[in-house]
């Protein structure tokens, strides 16, 4: 399906566009969520509600062939891509450092009623493309690695599908770079654990297919 769309918007055989599927799967619940910026924090892995949905990231992906799983090392991502391919023998989960969790710095492991009362959390939320937190890495610098990966990818797997397991910041930069938004506005896009989000990547540029799909 996805094949015969981007012929339809592109004028151009699909053959020649060498386009790849990158499926951008933000993560399952876990119990720190709404409440602690987890950030990079080992050991945090899926609730009891993140399993299930989990699963219903893999029987929403049944009947898609993937070429790739990729995910970031973080525990909770891990355990999302495992059970992707949970009934795929032929794949395996390969861990990607660019698609870790965004460096939050001195931020990590903070509730977020205690975010709330830092004015440099107010800035970091209105002026991403600017802002940094303390001691941790900017939102150019984490869409900058994540989306070369995406090339990188798309290159490898010209004409498949790559699921690609990471966090809700990092989706919404990758998007942003396909969309040519500011990080500024980082906050129009709405990326709920997981979601699905489809871009199609080729040497003629990149499309968003689609934004925070749920798996009921």
């Amino acid at each position: 399906m996805w094949r015969s769309f981007v012929a339809a918007h592109s004028g151009r055989c699909t053959e020649d566009l060498l386009t790849a599927l990158i499926l951008l799967i933000r993560h399952a619940a876990h119990a720190q969520l709404g409440n602690v910026l987890s950030g990079r924090i080992p050991g945090i892995g899926l609730s009891s509600e993140g399993r299930t949905q989990a699963e219903r990231i893999a029987s929403r992906l049944d009947g898609l062939a993937i070429d790739a799983v990729h995910s970031s090392p973080l525990q909770r991502a891990q355990e999302t891509a495992f059970a992707i391919i949970a009934h795929r023998p032929e794949l395996s989960v390969e861990t990607v450092p660019e698609l870790q969790e965004l460096d939050f710095g001195d931020w990590a492991g903070q509730s977020l009623a205690e975010l709330a009362e830092d004015p440099q959390w107010d800035r970091w939320n209105t002026v991403r493309a600017n802002a940094r937190p303390p001691g941790g890495e900017s939102m150019a610098q984490a869409q900058q690695r994540a989306w070369t990966h995406v090339e990188h990818a798309a290159e490898a797997f010209p004409g498949g599908a790559v699921v690609m397991v990471t966090h809700c910041d990092i989706i919404r930069a990758v998007v942003a770079k396909v969309l040519g938004m500011s990080l500024n506005l980082f906050h129009r896009m709405e990326v709920d654990p997981a979601t699905i989000s489809r871009l199609v990547v080729g040497h003629w540029g990149a499309k968003v297919l689609s934004l925070n799909e749920t798996c009921p």
